[in-house]
């Protein structure tokens, strides 16, 4: 068996982190270093699959892309996450566009790889379903926040989320990228921006926001940033801060 570097820049990923020595051993000496520049797509829909992803520091949004060309967040991955395994079982196409939110690092493996790790080590294999399990309580929560929440509500709960991945308060996000993972107008993303900066929540400059009061943001939010952390809090503990 490798030796394990317990000080692997692999196990920033808190899912690799999270693994014991030898079934990290297992996957260490297949693992490759990427980095992931914002808006980079990483996958298509239906394109085919080749490697899984576990995010560092960068954050990546799967996204549908409908015929008028609007595209719309259907799940976030970043420290907490792995991507390119749960949708590729089967089929091995992708859902939607994987595209990077946050410039960042990440590793990769190749699929085949992930899918013998998940068939010999029941371990890596239990961890992969507590996974799935959260991404589908996240997914399915947004669903219905999108649904019953206002836009001002799943704005915060979007830039909590995505600080909590990020793990700094100064977000590297445009106005137009937040009204493109909301699925609204550009103007109703500013109009909303500004109505927080101007509460004192946020601070806004160019291509930046930075969170002032998070408190008071939370309190802006629905309840459905809660739900979703404590929902990986359950199920991956130490998956999130």
């Amino acid at each position: 068996m490798a030796q394990v570097q317990m000080n692997s820049p692999h196990r920033s990923n808190r899912l690799l982190a999270a693994l014991d020595d030898e079934d990290f051993a297992c996957l260490e000496p297949h693992l490759n270093f990427v980095e992931l520049q914002r808006g980079q797509i990483i996958y298509e829909a239906d394109e085919t699959i080749r490697y899984t992803y576990f995010p560092h520091n960068a954050v990546i949004s799967l996204v549908t892309v409908m015929l008028d060309g609007k595209s719309a967040e259907m799940a976030t991955f970043g420290c907490e996450s792995l991507f390119g395994l749960v949708s590729a079982f089967v089929s091995r196409n992708s859902f939607g566009r994987y595209i990077v939110q946050i410039s960042g690092t990440a590793s990769r493996i190749e699929l085949d790889r992930m899918h013998d790790a998940f068939r010999t080590r029941p371990t890596i294999q239990q961890l992969v379903l507590r996974f799935t399990e959260a991404l589908l309580a996240q997914t399915l929560q947004s669903v219905a926040c999108n649904a019953t929440h206002s836009v001002e509500a799943r704005c915060c709960r979007w830039i909590l989320s995505t600080r909590d991945r990020w793990g700094s308060d100064e977000l590297p996000l445009t106005h137009e990228f937040l009204s493109e993972m909301l699925g609204v107008q550009r103007s109703t993303v500013s109009a909303i921006t500004r109505t927080l900066h101007e509460a004192g929540l946020i601070n806004q400059s160019r291509g930046v926001i930075t969170i002032i009061d998070r408190r008071g943001l939370e309190e802006t939010s629905c309840e459905c940033y809660e739900v979703i952390r404590r929902k990986f809090a359950q199920l991956l503990p130490n998956s999130m801060e």
